[in-house]
């Protein structure tokens, strides 16, 4: 089976829909997982830690609007994925006829034929790939919409329930595995500040301000 016939069967049978959902690219559920509100400086301090475990990506595509989604997404592509399945049906008959075309057919007209069953079958991978990149943006845009929204409930649901930390299962690819967690808790810029003091390093001075320039204004015209 080559590997053309493969991909076709693939899209046409809708089970490329969980692998394309993987590998789309959430940056947009990673910065609405991670946000939230606190102030500019924030005094670390030690709490008891509540770890709370969310499985993100699953949980995008197993709520009723993402499972409406994909299925709105899948039913959009069955005319593409049947005009799929019909023009691999028909290259895998034309080779079967090549294969059994007489001996003394002639030499010009078995180069017709092959060329016949290399344009269909280039016509069928352009077909495939148009119609797995334009799948792809679809799914991408629609994980992209929900996952914004499920990654906010995900932190009010983790704020209101007193946990501390949100991790997220597995940490995928394109999402980070801390999701979220309480800002009393970082002690980046308090490290910072205790490795300047031990180190004796001065800080850089100030810069002066640019000077700003003055815009002239024009002169009153003469009555």
């Amino acid at each position: 089976m080559n590997r053309t016939f493969v991909v076709a069967t693939a899209l046409a049978t809708g089970l490329a829909a969980s692998s394309l959902v993987a590998q789309t690219t959430r940056s947009s559920a990673a910065h609405a997982a991670t946000t939230a509100s606190a102030p500019a400086e924030v005094k670390p301090q030690a709490i008891p830690a509540k770890i709370a475990i969310i499985a993100f990506e699953q949980g995008v595509i197993a709520t009723n609007e993402g499972q409406r989604a994909v299925a709105d997404i899948q039913k959009k592509y069955e005319p593409k994925k049947d005009a799929i399945e019909a023009l691999s049906t028909e290259v895998d008959s034309l080779k079967k006829q090549y294969q059994a075309l007489p001996a003394n057919m002639s030499d010009q007209e078995r180069a017709s034929r092959l060329k016949n069953i290399d344009d269909k079958e280039k016509a069928l991978q352009r077909n495939v790939e148009d119609a797995q990149n334009s799948y792809n943006q679809d799914v991408q845009e629609a994980y992209g919409k929900i996952a914004q929204k499920f990654g906010g409930t995900a932190v009010k649901y983790a704020q209101d329930h007193g946990f501390t930390v949100l991790l997220n299962e597995g940490g995928s690819q394109g999402l980070p595995t801390v999701l979220w967690w309480q800002r009393e808790t970082d002690i980046t810029q308090a490290v910072i500040n205790a490795y300047n003091t031990a180190s004796g390093v001065a800080p850089l001075p100030p810069q002066a301000p640019t000077p700003q320039h003055a815009t002239p204004t024009a002169a009153p015209q003469q009555q």
